[in-house]
């Protein structure tokens, strides 16, 4: 019987007062939005945010809180957006979806600003213990953004990579990092490809003591609506102690690669759908856990991640309240798998 820990992959819709405020304070064009010098006001603003969506975590009964990335107006590419070498330019569509973000284009040497690390230190002053950090994974955000420094796709790979482990060392008293890599499945690397992703992957892993979860959401554009078998088989080589799998999206395709090719001792599933309204109710997303684990017999996971199964900064704050709650009363339910 693995334990079973509730928790979400992060980037939270703002709570509907801070949108006006926020509105009034930054604007709602290009200018206004976040570079990583915010004045006083609107940090003011983002503190009183971040600690009303941790709270709200709490109250749930949540085991893992994350900062809720109130302030990535980019959506993953945030943490470029807001680093040096890096210049923000075109807006561009957010995968097949109508949201948007500023593409950013690498023009230097890529270096870490501590910007996430500065937010989970804001965040670490509201949580006992069970923080989560987030972050896009390395083969995501090179995929997001475009280089014009060093030159090839490899290279390119290797110094997203770099970027995000010199980010995550700054991490500090944080339990889970979720590595956010919908690009595995909206834009699926290629042969030679699909092994740089690992090694990327397993580099910013191996600069956290943190557990790792390299969480995957979606449907692939290139293969089956599943994780490709041969990017998932590559996945498992990289040193993180969970994947994250979208049974929202491709419940049958997850569960036949974990008995196809195994998974890692922890496994994060996203039970709770993190773009529809419908509230599930808790017996729901317990079947859900139970139905996963039951059609996988081989696996003997120790700790299983219950998750909404991808961000949910589509969702109006009072769906995205609901849904916190349904996933922090699961552990009132009895999984017996």
């Amino acid at each position: 019987m693995p334990e079973v820990l509730s928790a979400t992959p992060g980037l939270y819709p703002l709570p509907d007062w801070a949108k006006d405020e926020l509105a009034g304070l930054k604007g709602r064009q290009k200018g206004g939005l976040i570079s990583g010098d915010e004045g006083e006001a609107i940090v003011a603003a983002y503190e009183q945010a971040r600690e009303e969506v941790v709270d709200l975590q709490t109250d749930a009964g949540l085991d893992l809180a994350v900062e809720g990335q109130l302030r990535w107006d980019d959506m993953l590419a945030h943490p470029l957006a807001v680093a040096d070498a890096v210049e923000t330019r075109g807006i561009v569509r957010y995968y097949d979806n109508n949201n948007f973000y500023r593409e950013p284009v690498v023009t230097d040497d890529l270096a870490a600003s501590g910007d996430v690390g500065a937010e989970l230190d804001a965040a670490s002053g509201h949580v006992d213990d069970g923080l989560a950090a987030v972050l896009p994974g390395p083969y995501t955000l090179a995929d997001l953004a475009a280089d014009e420094h060093y030159g090839d796709s490899e290279s390119f790979l290797a110094a997203v990579a770099d970027f995000l482990a010199a980010e995550a060392e700054q991490f500090s008293d944080v339990e889970t990092l979720f590595l956010l890599e919908p690009s595995l499945l909206e834009s699926p690397p290629g042969d030679g490809a699909d092994e740089r992703a690992s090694e990327a992957i397993d580099a910013v892993a191996s600069a956290t003591d943190a557990d790792v979860v390299a969480h995957t959401y979606w449907e692939s554009h290139g293969g089956d609506g599943s994780l490709d078998e041969k990017v998932y088989a590559h996945l498992l080589d990289a040193d993180i102690d969970a994947v994250g799998f979208d049974l929202v999206a491709d419940h049958e395709g997850s569960t036949y690669l974990i008995n196809e090719y195994g998974c890692t001792d922890d496994v994060a599933l996203g039970v709770v759908d993190g773009q529809n309204t419908l509230v599930e109710d808790t017996e729901e997303v317990a079947e859900r856990v139970e139905w996963t684990l039951s059609n996988t017999p081989g696996a003997d996971f120790e700790t299983v991640y219950a998750t909404i199964n991808t961000p949910t900064f589509y969702l109006p704050s009072s769906k995205f309240e609901e849904k916190l709650e349904t996933l922090g009363a699961l552990e009132l339910t009895e999984v017996t798998a």
